[in-house]
């Protein structure tokens, strides 16, 4: 009986990991091959739950004015969600919040600021704002953060 039971814990373990596999949220970033913060972004996404598609680019010029990143959001990758973009070291959070805002073409947390996902040191961070770009061309404030 002992094995009967194994083979069912078992089968459930591998139901159970396959499953959070499928749940993975599918992300293309793209990015500088000698960009060290752009990797550790990567991670951060990955640890709340995203499955990053990687790509290196050698134009990311190109890359952004594809996408629609108005050169004032700026920063040094840039993924795309369902379409939308996402510009710089923005907060896992705004990224799921941004898949449910039709009203937004992407978002960006403009510039490198100390303290954003990807640009921690030591403790030292930075007061800025993840914006929002409308479908119209405005920006608007999807998120505050004061220094500290």
């Amino acid at each position: 009986m002992k094995t009967p039971l194994r083979l069912a814990l078992l089968s459930a373990l591998l139901t159970t990991g396959l499953a959070q596999a499928a749940e993975l949220i599918p992300i293309d970033v793209h990015r500088d091959a000698n960009c060290g913060c752009c990797k550790q972004w990567i991670r951060h996404l990955e640890s709340h739950g995203f499955k990053v598609n990687d790509h290196v680019e050698t134009d990311m010029s190109a890359v952004k004015q594809r996408l629609g990143v108005a050169p004032r959001l700026g920063s040094c990758h840039t993924a795309v969600i369902d379409g939308k973009f996402v510009e710089g070291h923005v907060p896992a959070e705004h990224v799921l919040a941004l898949r449910k805002r039709d009203d937004l073409l992407g978002i960006a947390a403009p510039g490198m600021p100390m303290g954003s996902p990807g640009m921690e040191m030591d403790g030292h961070g930075d007061a800025y704002q993840v914006i929002g770009l409308t479908r119209d061309g405005k920006d608007v404030v999807v998120a505050d953060y004061p220094a500290h």
